[in-house]
């Protein structure tokens, strides 16, 4: 344990070769940053064996399966029962990342919607958190998440929160939670920071994305596990909070959530 503050990058893919020479550094620098719990992200469910095991073989991390939507055309579509049967491991919180992403594979677009729905069902059945990527599909995102929650509620993230206002009322209004990652801590984001400065404080949840989207003063570099900090600095200001205040109640947020992570015997936070 550290004398900060503890966050949790909600989102990461330690499993990418980015890692593969550093890994027990990473989560090292992670845990001296404050950082004590990731979850690393399947995006394809053939790795997930692989990404299991990294999860077994370090405390900190724990991980969720699914697959990326930019990945649901090329890979066998996952089924229901075998999202089930994986969500069984005392490690794996969550279903995903699934989703929709029209900005480099919109000719996937059915394959996409199938593989969410099935995602969402999965979710429904285990009562995991669903984990979503979106890119430029607001308005079918809106459409179907709102569908399937009505039929049948289910919890979400939306992760690496970077939509329009109008999908983040929806997610919001559904009782789901933002995720801010690097990209909020841009010079550039105004208008995202805006749309995270009128969520409620008590529905954000923070994250890297890493190796993806380091935030200043690591931007352009492999983002890794410890620089959630840097952005949750900036959630703090934000929401006119301390860094110790924010911190705490990004982790109240996650546990909520992350209820799975949140009583994992293994975890030292576990009551």
């Amino acid at each position: 344990m550290t004398g900060q503050a503890e966050i949790t990058d909600s989102h990461c893919h330690l499993d990418f070769p980015d890692f593969a020479d550093d890994l027990p550094g990473v989560i090292a620098r992670a845990g001296a940053a404050g950082v004590t719990r990731m979850v690393t992200i399947c995006t394809k469910l053939s790795l997930e064996p692989a990404i299991r095991a990294l999860a077994e073989a370090h405390p900190p991390v724990f991980y969720a399966a699914g697959t990326h939507p930019m990945n649901a055309a090329e890979e066998p579509m996952a089924t229901v029962e075998d999202l089930i049967a994986i969500s069984r491991h005392p490690k794996c919180v969550g279903v995903g990342e699934t989703g929709l992403d029209y900005h480099y594979t919109a000719d996937s677009a059915r394959a996409q919607a199938e593989s969410l729905r099935i995602h969402i069902t999965a979710a429904q059945e285990t009562g995991l958190p669903l984990i979503i990527h979106a890119r430029d599909a607001d308005a079918d995102m809106a459409r179907i998440l709102g569908e399937e929650h009505r039929a049948r509620p289910y919890t979400c993230v939306m992760h690496c929160f970077s939509s329009g206002g109008g999908l983040a009322a929806a997610a919001l209004d559904l009782g789901f939670y933002l995720s801010m990652s690097g990209i909020a801590a841009f010079p550039r984001s105004g208008e995202l920071r805006a749309i995270f400065a009128s969520a409620p404080a008590d529905r954000v949840l923070v994250e890297t994305d890493a190796p993806y989207l380091a935030p200043p003063p690591h931007r352009g570099r492999r983002n890794e596990p410890a620089y959630a900090a840097h952005t949750a600095r900036v959630g703090a200001e934000l929401f006119g909070l301390s860094y110790e205040a924010f911190a705490a109640q990004t982790q109240a947020n996650f546990d909520r959530l992350f209820r799975k992570a949140a009583g994992y015997a293994g975890y030292e936070g576990a009551s």
